[in-house]
Order: structure tokens, then C-alpha cells, then sequence
């Protein structure tokens, strides 16, 4: 299958159900004069992509990308050009993204990891087959409201129109809850701690509200997101219509569940649409998230526009309006104390960063002074 730039932004382009559109053929637009194929990344493993190109799937190689910062690396989502007739084929250049999920890595350096590129809706599962974990919510939110943010420096070329991805929580397992009444305080718990968020109760045994979902994810690409057991893979596996993602049945003991998907898939649903499948993930530590803690808590940071001195903490000042919302009982302790860890954390997160990136950069000049002072010994020596 030959590929034009003429055919590139029409709906029949064999990338169309991918997500490919005018805006990605004319960021592309360099690229294919080069001879190079568009192609979207739908699987990542040990160096290596699967991307669907107009051409088919092709297996290719990252190493022409490998960058030292660890947010370049291709990612499931990813828009890229690689090479047509390579043997092996390789990824040349990384289309600059428009949204990414980006956590910060289990590790003690400092850097943040993507989950997921070219998203639209951020979907946050959580199982209501255990109890309800508000602080983990409020922190996925916190990371999902600043998935715009984040995509400002990824990719290679100039920095796309501004994007958003909106969060919406899933409540899965929704027919283990006895009655609707119980359901429905459930839901209006979740609604308080995610302010303009729509949640929805789904049931892949029952269908209950995955029509709903179907409808909101049938356009554009979501990404599935919650600890293992939240019921990702059930629910990708409804939507598709078939047993394409394995899956294992959560402990009772819990409700935790085994990491069944242990690679992040970009699966085409029959609808419309496109799905990203994640694993489970056991931590969700923020990174460059200050904005999203601030919309998460707005209404915290509404108050503290009230109080009487700018820099208040919130603690004893007088005229705090604040504190007043927690003794009137209109603001729950456990909002602020939530608040208050996730800017501390953040703030520690950035400071690390700052750190690296001016170590990192110092060991740069070093280098470079060192090569410099060694090719100037060498041009000595030859003079001489």
C-alpha cells in the first residue's frame, strides 16, 4: 500500500480509525517528504514497538530515539515516523504529543515516567469491590488534570496546539453493591473530591453503564487506568467484544488483583475509538501535577482567597477561611490534610528535579570542556 500526502487527512487513510487526522498529516508533512511512514505506536517491550503503519504492523527498533531524558522514550500512543524498507526497521523521529499521563518513577532520582501519549479521556477505574480510597483517587486526579501540562516538552519538532485530556472515573464492579441507594451515596462521595468529573457506576457482568462508557470513549483515544483487580482488562475485553486482554480473578481478601497485563496495548475498538490498556499500578507518585492538586482542591483554594493574610497556612492565623470551613463542618479534615501532602509532595518532586537537571547539565560542560582541552592537546601536538 503506497502512502500520500494527498490521502493523508482523508477519512478513508488506513490510520483513520487510529486516531490519525488533518492536524497529525500536516505535523507530518516533513517527514513524508523524507520518504518516512507515518505510524502509531500500539506496543512497547525491551527496546522494541509494534506501530501500524499505512503499510501494516511493523516490528521496529527504538534506538535511533533513545534520549537520556526517560519522558522521550516511545510510548504506547506515541505518533512516529519510521523508515518503509529498513531491515530492521527503525523509529526515526517522535511526533510531538499533545496530552501524556506521566507519574513519577519508583526510583530515588527524580523522573517521571509516561504511561500514556495522545490521549483524550483519562480513565480512572476504581473497584467498588473493596472499600473506596479517596486519597488514591484524589491522587490520579491530581496527575490526570495535568496531563496537558505535561506534554509541553515531549516530542521532536514544534510544540502542537493545546490539547486536553478529560478525566472520568469509572466505579467498576458496581453490581456488588447490594442497593442503589448505597450505590448512589457512593457515587456522590467520589463527586465531592472530583469537582466537574463525571463517575459512573459500570458492570461488566450486568452492562450496567457500559453503554454510557462506550458512547463517551467512542471517540478519540482513553487510556484505562487503577490499581490490579479495578476490572481494566474485563471492561476492555466488553467493549471489544471479545477475550482479547487475559484476566484473572482479584483475591477476596482484598480485592487486589495480579498484574494480568504487564504491557500497555492500543487496541482499536469495534465502536469507534481507541484503548489503551495499562497494568495495575502499585503507585502513582506525582510529578509536575501542582496544577492539577489545584483544581482537585478548588474549592480549598477558593477559601484560602478569603483569608485574611495572602501567605496564611491554614493553622491558627485569624481570619482564616479556611479553618472556619472545617469547624462549620462544610470542609472534611481529611480534604485539607490531602491537599496539604500532595503540594508537600509535588514540591519535593520539583526540587529533586531542579537538582538533577542542574547536575546533569554540569556534567554536560564538563564533558565538553574536557573533549575541548583534549582536541586543543591534540592540535598542540600536531604543531609542534
Amino acid at each position: 500500500m503506497s502512502f500520500s500526502i494527498s490521502q493523508a487527512s482523508t477519512p478513508s487513510h488506513p490510520l483513520a480509525p487510529y486516531g490519525w487526522d488533518d492536524a497529525w498529516a500536516a505535523t507530518f508533512a516533513p517527514y513524508a517528504e523524507q520518504g518516512l511512514l507515518p505510524g502509531r505506536v500500539v506496543r512497547v517491550d525491551r527496546g522494541q514497538c509494534d506501530v501500524v503503519t499505512p503499510d501494516g504492523v511493523v516490528r521496529a527498533d527504538t534506538a535511533f530515539v533513545v534520549p537520556r531524558d526517560p519522558m522521550r522514550i516511545v510510548c504506547t500512543g506515541d505518533w512516529v515516523a519510521v523508515d518503509p524498507d529498513g531491515d530492521p526497521q527503525f523509529v526515526r523521529t517522535l511526533l510531538p504529543r499533545r496530552t501524556a499521563f506521566v507519574r513519577s518513577t519508583s526510583s530515588q532520582r527524580s523522573e517521571g515516567q509516561v504511561l500514556a501519549t495522545n490521549i483524550d479521556h483519562i480513565v480512572i477505574c476504581v473497584s467498588l469491590a473493596v472499600e473506596l480510597d479517596l486519597g488514591r483517587l484524589e491522587r490520579f486526579l491530581a496527575l490526570a488534570m495535568s496531563s496537558t501540562a505535561g506534554a509541553a516538552l515531549l516530542g521532536d519538532g514544534p510544540r502542537p496546539v493545546d490539547h486536553e485530556a478529560r478525566p472520568l472515573v469509572l466505579l467498576t464492579k458496581a453490581d456488588l453493591v447490594p442497593d442503589v441507594t448505597t450505590l448512589s451515596h457512593l457515587v456522590e462521595d467520589v463527586e465531592r473530591i472530583a469537582p466537574g468529573v463525571q463517575v459512573l457506576p459500570v458492570s461488566s457482568a450486568t452492562g450496567e453503564g457500559v453503554d454510557v462508557f462506550g458512547a463517551i470513549v467512542g471517540g478519540g483515544t482513553s487510556v484505562l487506568l487503577g490499581i490490579s483487580g479495578a476490572g481494566k482488562s474485563t471492561l476492555a475485553n466488553t467493549l471489544l467484544g471479545e477475550d482479547v486482554m487475559h484476566v484473572q480473578q482479584a483475591r477476596e481478601v482484598d480485592g487486589k488483583g495480579r498484574h494480568t497485563t504487564t504491557t500497555r496495548n492500543l487496541l482499536v475498538l469495534p465502536g469507534g475509538g481507541v484503548l489503551i490498556d495499562t497494568p495495575g499500578l502499585r503507585g502513582v507518585g506525582l510529578w509536575d501535577a501542582e496544577a492539577g492538586v489545584g483544581q482537585v482542591f478548588s474549592e480549598i483554594e477558593d477559601l484560602a482567597r478569603q483569608c485574611r493574610f495572602h501567605d496564611c497556612a491554614h493553622t491558627s492565623e485569624p481570619g482564616c477561611a479556611v479553618t472556619a470551613a472545617i469547624e462549620d463542618g462544610s470542609l472534611p479534615e481529611r480534604r485539607l490534610d490531602s491537599y496539604r501532602k500532595l503540594l508537600r509532595e509535588n514540591h519535593r518532586i520539583a526540587a529533586k528535579t531542579d537538582a538533577r537537571l542542574r547536575s546533569e547539565t554540569l556534567r554536560e560542560w564538563k564533558r565538553r570542556g574536557a573533549e575541548g582541552r583534549a582536541a586543543m592537546e591534540l592540535k598542540r601536538g600536531r604543531t609542534r
